[in-house]
C-alpha cells in the first residue's frame, strides 16, 4: 500500500511539474515582449525591453535649454526608472508560478535524508545606481563584505602525491 501511495505522489508532482514547464513558457514568451518607459523633466524619454537594454530614446521639446551634465543625468535616470519598471513588470509575471512552486514539497520532503538546498542558497546582493568611481558605490561595496558565509562547510586538502594528477604520468 505504501508503494502505491508513493507512486501515486510522485504521479502528481510529476503533473505538477508539467504544469509549471508549460507556465514558464508562458511567462517567458510573454516577458520577451515586455517593455517600460520613463520620462523624465518632460524632455527625455527612454525606453527599455526586457533585458533592461535601452531600445528607443526621445528628447522632447525645449531639450536645448538643458545642459550636456542635466541630458545625460536625465538619460541616466529614466533609464533607471524604466529598467525598474520592467523588472517590476516581470516579477508581477513570474509572481503566480513562485506561489505554485512554494507549495510544491522540496525534493527533502520527497527524499529522506536529502539536504535542503533553497536553505543554503546565497541571497544575491542589490546590484548599485551609482556611477563608478562614486562614494556611493565604494559604500555598497564595503557593505558586501559578509555576502556569501557558508555555515556548514568541510575543510578539504588536496592529496598532491602520486596519481592520474601527477605531472609524470
Amino acid at each position: 500500500m505504501t508503494n502505491e501511495y508513493a507512486k501515486a505522489e510522485l504521479a502528481s508532482v510529476w503533473e505538477e511539474v508539467q504544469l509549471q514547464f508549460r507556465s514558464i513558457a508562458q511567462i517567458q514568451q510573454a516577458r520577451a515582449e515586455l517593455t517600460a518607459s520613463a520620462t523624465v523633466r518632460k524632455r527625455v524619454t527612454v525606453t527599455v525591453n526586457a533585458d533592461g537594454t535601452i531600445i528607443d530614446t526621445k528628447f522632447g521639446p525645449g531639450i536645448e535649454e538643458l545642459t550636456f551634465p542635466e541630458i545625460a543625468k536625465a538619460v541616466t535616470t529614466a533609464a533607471q526608472q524604466a529598467c525598474a519598471e520592467v523588472g517590476r513588470k516581470a516579477q508581477e509575471l513570474v509572481a503566480p508560478l513562485q506561489e505554485r512552486r512554494a507549495r510544491l514539497p522540496k525534493v527533502s520532503d520527497l527524499i529522506e535524508g536529502m539536504p535542503d538546498f533553497q536553505a543554503d542558497q546565497p541571497i544575491e546582493p542589490e546590484v548599485p545606481l551609482a556611477p563608478p568611481g562614486s562614494t556611493q558605490r565604494q559604500d555598497a561595496a564595503d557593505n558586501a563584505g559578509a555576502a556569501a558565509a557558508f555555515s556548514n562547510v568541510e575543510a578539504h586538502t588536496l592529496n598532491r602525491g602520486r596519481g592520474v594528477t601527477q605531472a609524470s604520468w
